[in-house]
């Protein structure tokens, strides 16, 4: 989290560092200095007589002259950069808009919208008390993705349609005005936008890379309420899940050029406007299922996707479930990286389907997918000696 402090210097990038360093610099400077006078002012009161060849002015050495001289040139450029530092931070501080001024004494903002400044200020420059610009969702979901979230909060009215129908017509939302698409129309099927249409993916199985609803709840009986979908697109599953088994869902999504939230909430689930780096805002061990979808796959760092991985343990309750629905990566990846991945959190097979990924990127780059449906153990793995 970024303090007030830091905030200021969001437009500086580490203003006060440097001015702090210059400063520095100037005190070893200036004791170098007086150190150098104090030996010349030694070494010259009583002085031997000067040869009869030599001028008064030749009995301080060479060398000592061009240290001070030296020294001297370097105090005068590091006080030049240090009052265009000043200037700098000043100028910038003052371009900050006052409503981010504002909402930093008021609560935190993480630390990661100090590094795209230029986007945090078109953010945060509106009127108070007016309708927020149209370009909130250009740069709302830049933001989040560079791990600026949770976004400040703003005292402005968001555009919304002017109804919310049960159906969902072209009027429903407020199309961006750069998209190429502007009705539901010319999206594709497969992404699930018509409410109409039931989600076949759930409730039938084409290959063995499919786990059907029906088969979830006959491994998992009664014991699924409440689940947490990652990166659940239009909440498909979460309207299925709510109308057949009374299941309260929660699903992670961006919009990314398509109106995913407007889709989802008009189905009744609740979308979280959430990146997938950042943590799910649940406290430990408070849902029975967690689903990991498409979005999830090996273009997320090894690294970050492991953190990803141990947080869906963390909101897990014991006993709980984990669907990795369709999960791609390189072929000799899966066994190599993914599967030891998973692996370490101690959670037990219970289907473990792996086909190859037949479209032209599954091709072109030798992918495969991976589903797998894996259970919680009741007691938590015993921790490993390093």
């Amino acid at each position: 989290m970024m303090k007030k402090e830091k905030l200021s210097g969001v437009g500086s990038s580490g203003g006060g560092g440097v001015g702090m360093g210059l400063n520095l610099l100037l005190l070893v400077a200036m004791v170098a200095a007086n150190i150098l006078s104090l030996y010349h002012l030694s070494s010259t009161r009583n002085p031997p007589p000067p040869p009869p060849h030599l001028h008064q002015q030749d009995v301080v050495p060479d060398h000592l002259l061009r240290q001070l001289h030296t020294i001297r040139a370097t105090i005068t450029h590091l006080t030049a950069l240090r009052s265009s530092s000043a200037s700098s931070s000043a100028s910038s501080s003052s371009s900050v808009p006052p409503e981010l001024l504002l909402y930093s004494r008021l609560g935190p903002i993480a630390s990661a919208c100090s590094s795209h400044p230029d986007l945090l200020h078109r953010y945060m420059s509106y009127t108070p008390f007016s309708p927020c610009p149209r370009d909130h969702s250009s740069l709302a979901e830049p933001l989040l993705l560079r791990g600026c979230s949770p976004l400040p909060r703003r005292r402005c009215f968001s555009p919304t349609p002017s109804f919310s129908p049960s159906s969902l017509p072209d009027s429903a939302v407020l199309w961006p005005p750069t998209s190429s698409c502007r009705s539901f129309s010319c999206l594709p099927p497969s992404l699930n936008f018509d409410l109409k249409s039931s989600p076949s993916t759930f409730t039938s199985s084409k290959s063995a890379l499919d786990l059907t609803l029906p088969q979830l709840f006959t491994i998992a009986k009664k014991s699924v309420r409440t689940a947490l979908d990652v990166g659940g697109g239009t909440a498909a599953l979460a309207a299925r899940l709510k109308s057949d088994y009374n299941v309260s869902v929660l699903t992670t999504t961006l919009n990314l050029g398509y109106p995913y939230n407007e889709a989802a909430a008009l189905r009744g689930a609740v979308p979280l406007h959430l990146p997938l780096q950042q943590r799910f805002p649940l406290q430990d061990g408070a849902v029975d299922l967690v689903r990991t979808g498409h979005a999830v796959n090996r273009w997320i760092p090894a690294d970050a996707l492991e953190f990803l991985m141990y947080d869906v343990d963390r909101v897990l309750r014991p006993g709980g479930w984990w669907w990795v629905d369709h999960f791609f990566c390189r072929a000799g990846d899966l066994e190599r990286v993914y599967a030891p991945m998973m692996a370490r959190l101690g959670y037990r097979r219970i289907k473990w389907a792996v086909g190859n990924k037949t479209d032209a990127g599954g091709i072109k780059y030798g992918e495969v997918y991976l589903t797998a449906l894996l259970h919680k153990p009741v007691l938590a793995p015993a921790a490993k000696v390093v």
